[in-house]
């Protein structure tokens, strides 16, 4: 593993004739391994590598509502949560393949390698507890877990993939083994005319690779808007959009331990039907900080690989269909990636998605022999993060803060918006609410109305607009055509005047 920026990657990136698109890229298996890294990366990690990246840009880096979400955690004072180290917890979450990550050609995601704490197994019962939070448990044998040990670590041949292999990679991030026949991979590619193409040596840094998690949430050609276009990336027609819906059928086969529903209380303005705000109770505030800690995989496994983050779907089905076991570098490599699951310790009482902590039973080596652990499985507290009873008020973006009463009739005399233009609706969030915000909050700044279906309606200034607008464009349009007919009348004018004499035409 690198701990330097310094590192870089050669692709040889085939281009089309015009030179407006990258057809693919061929790499190998140490560049691919990071692509296949940002599966892991949790999202509360990627807003704040992102955030840490692009911070001296004019516009900052939003990635839907995660990004209000992650500043609202943000600033909660820490009397909010349980204890001061959940705080920390949330703003800096831990990947269940953090070990790996730290063994890749170069690491992006600026976390630590994982420690493991127990109290005295010397003086403990025969199986003594683990750890990953130093000085916040307790055993089982009434000690602080604070003192250090080490996992016995196994080699293997390759970080995610075989360190051998070479793949092909498309521009909207399909990754194929490159192992396959010359026409099928083309095929596969969508690549049928390969006449005038131009081959390029590229180097990824740092910089690109950054540039290229950021691309490949935000587009769906991330390699040309990084190759060949960086100074106009991510134009409309490939910008990644929110599309409602979630495969509520596939999600119901899988067992979920938690099936509580919250209460939400939804604040709209009747003239417009737009979004004020929300109430929730600090149980729904619990739910919303443990997206911070769900992985990017986790994600397309719990919304079938269908999030709108397009490329990275494509980046998820090619593990899942393209590459096959024997090019990975573990026979567990496939199954973790595809059915992640949260870091060890992260699960709320109050998280209702279907994905569960790993089993997590290192052994540890010392004179009495192997040691095995038991492991604990939430920090110090309640078994949540934000402390309770209270009430929070939460933004369409989901930013969340201290609901105060006086402070919300501000707001509302501050917009000009009476009393008598509310109204309040209250949902039950459950299972297929919960899958519907989460997909909402990764392409959507209104992620509760999009995800409750709230619909504005348009008022009549927009309407007036709208109409301005189109008699305007109509009156463009009848002008430029007006223009046209003139220009044609005149040039058959013209042609007439000039003809030729032809055949039964006595010439002057």
């Amino acid at each position: 593993m690198s701990v330097t920026k310094d590192v870089s990657f050669s692709l040889k990136v085939v281009i089309n004739k015009q030179k407006t698109k990258v057809l693919f890229a061929e790499a190998e298996s140490d560049f691919v391994d990071i692509l296949i890294s940002f599966l892991t990366l949790p999202l509360g990690t990627i807003v704040k590598i992102l955030k840490k990246h692009y911070k001296d840009e004019e516009a900052p880096v939003k990635i839907g509502s995660l990004t209000s979400l992650y500043n609202g955690i943000a600033n909660l004072d820490s009397d909010n949560f349980w204890t001061d180290g959940l705080h920390d917890v949330l703003l800096n979450p831990t990947s269940s393949f953090g070990d790996e990550c730290l063994q890749l050609k170069l690491d992006i995601s600026d976390s630590q390698p994982t420690k493991y704490f127990t109290c005295n197994p010397h003086h403990c019962r025969p199986i003594p507890c683990l750890s990953v939070y130093y000085d916040t448990v307790i055993c089982g044998c009434c000690q602080i877990m604070k003192r250090e040990v080490g996992q016995n670590m196994s080699e293997a041949i390759g970080v995610f993939t075989i360190n051998t292999m070479s793949f092909i990679i498309s521009d909207d991030l399909r990754v194929l083994p490159n192992m396959m026949g010359f026409v099928q991979t083309l095929k596969d590619l969508d690549v049928t005319d390969t006449n005038g193409t131009e081959l390029r040596n590229v180097t990824f840094g740092f910089n690109e690779i950054m540039d290229l998690l950021k691309a490949s949430l935000m587009s769906r050609t991330p390699l040309t808007d990084i190759i060949l276009n960086k100074s106009q990336m991510y134009g409309d027609s490939a910008r990644t959009k929110y599309e409602p819906g979630v495969p509520l059928d596939r999600i119901d086969k899988k067992a979920t331990p938690n099936s509580k529903k919250m209460n939400l209380k939804v604040i709209l303005q009747k003239s417009s039907n737009k979004l004020l705000f929300a109430q929730a109770e600090d149980d729904f505030v619990d739910f919303l900080s443990c997206f911070l800690a769900i992985p990017l995989g986790g994600v397309e496994h719990l919304l079938g690989s269908n999030t709108c983050f397009k490329s990275i779907d494509n980046l998820h089905k090619s593990v899942a269909d393209l590459i096959s076991d024997k090019y990975l570098a573990s026979a567990g490599t496939k199954n973790r990636l595809m059915n992640p699951k949260l870091f060890h310790g992260y699960i709320s009482e109050n998280f209702i998605l279907p994905l569960n902590n790993p089993t997590l039973i290192p052994t540890y080596e010392c004179a009495r022999g192997t040691i095995k652990f038991a492991s604990i499985n939430f920090v110090k507290g309640q078994g949540k993060y934000v402390r309770g009873p209270r009430m929070y008020k939460i933004t369409d973006d989901l930013t969340v803060t201290p609901f105060c009463m006086a402070s919300t009739i501000s707001t509302l005399e501050y917009l000009n918006i009476p009393l008598s233009d509310i109204k309040e609706m209250e949902f039950q969030i459950g299972l297929e609410e919960a899958l519907s915000i989460l997909k909402a909050s990764l392409t959507s700044t209104s992620a509760l109305s999009d995800a409750m279906k709230i619909k504005p309606i348009k008022t009549q200034q927009t309407i007036c607009f709208f109409h301005a607008k189109r008699r305007s464009v109509l009156r463009e349009k009848n002008s430029e055509d007006l223009g046209r007919r003139s220009i044609r009348r005149l040039r058959d004018s013209a042609l007439k005047k000039f003809q030729p004499c032809g055949k039964g035409r006595a010439a002057k």
